[in-house]
C-alpha cells in the first residue's frame, strides 16, 4: 500500500477519503483499470470487425514480449488467481471481465460465421472459451518461466489455431488444429525444468 501511495503521490488520508478500505480500492482497480484495459484491447477491436480472425491474430501479436512484461503476467489473471478464493467481490468482478472478453470474442465469431468467413462447424462460445484458456495458459507459463520465448511460442500456436477457424479452401482446411498440443507440451516441459542452482 505504501508503494502505491508513493507512486500515486498521495497521502493515506487522501486515499481513504475516496475508498473506505483496501477492498474498495481493489474493486475500483478491477472495475476502472483492468476492465477498461481489456475493453480497449479486446472488446472494441472485435466489435463490428470486418474479419474477426484477422483482428484476433493482430491482438495476439500485439502482446509485449519484453522480459519485464512477461514476468508481470496478466493483471486480470493474477488478481483472479490470488483473490477468487478469498473474496467473493473480487471473484464476481473478475468473472464479469472474463465474461465480457468471452462474449466479445464469441459474438465476433458468430458474425463471421454469418458472413462465411469463419467456419460454420465450430461452436463460437466454446471456441472463445478455449482461446481465452489457451492464451492465459501461455501467459501463466511465460510468467513462471520468465522466458519471452514461451510467449513467442504462445503467439505462434494460438494464432495458428485462430487461422484454422477460416473456412476450407479447395477442400483443404487451414493448418493449425493438431500442432498446438505438441508445442504446448514442449513449452510446459521447458518451463518446469529445474534451474541450475547458483
Amino acid at each position: 500500500m505504501n508503494a502505491i501511495l508513493s507512486q500515486a503521490g498521495v497521502t493515506k488520508g487522501a486515499l481513504y477519503y475516496h475508498f473506505d478500505n483496501k477492498e474498495a480500492l481493489g474493486y475500483a482497480v478491477v472495475d476502472e483499470v483492468i476492465s477498461t484495459n481489456l475493453r480497449e484491447k479486446w472488446v472494441k477491436p472485435l466489435r463490428n470487425a470486418e474479419d474477426p480472425i484477422d483482428v484476433l491474430v493482430r491482438i495476439i501479436h500485439s502482446e509485449s514480449l519484453k522480459r519485464e512484461d512477461v514476468q508481470r503476467g496478466c493483471p486480470l489473471l493474477n488478481l483472479s488467481q490470488e483473490m477468487s478464493g478469498l473474496d467473493e467481490g473480487f471473484r464476481r468482478r473478475t468473472a464479469r471481465v472474463y465474461k465480457d472478453w468471452h462474449d466479445a470474442m464469441s459474438e465476433a465469431l458468430r458474425e463471421g460465421q454469418k458472413r462465411r468467413i469463419v467456419r460454420g462447424d465450430i461452436d463460437a462460445s466454446e471456441t472463445a472459451t478455449f482461446l481465452i484458456a489457451a492464451w492465459e495458459g501461455y501467459v501463466v507459463l511465460g510468467k513462471n518461466s520468465q522466458d519471452p520465448r514461451t510467449m513467442r511460442s504462445g503467439q505462434s500456436r494460438v494464432s495458428a489455431h485462430i487461422e484454422s477457424l477460416r473456412p476450407a479452401r479447395g477442400g483443404t482446411r487451414a493448418a493449425g488444429n493438431a500442432a498446438p498440443s505438441k508445442s504446448l507440451a514442449r513449452t510446459i516441459k521447458r518451463s518446469i525444468k529445474p534451474r541450475p542452482s547458483r
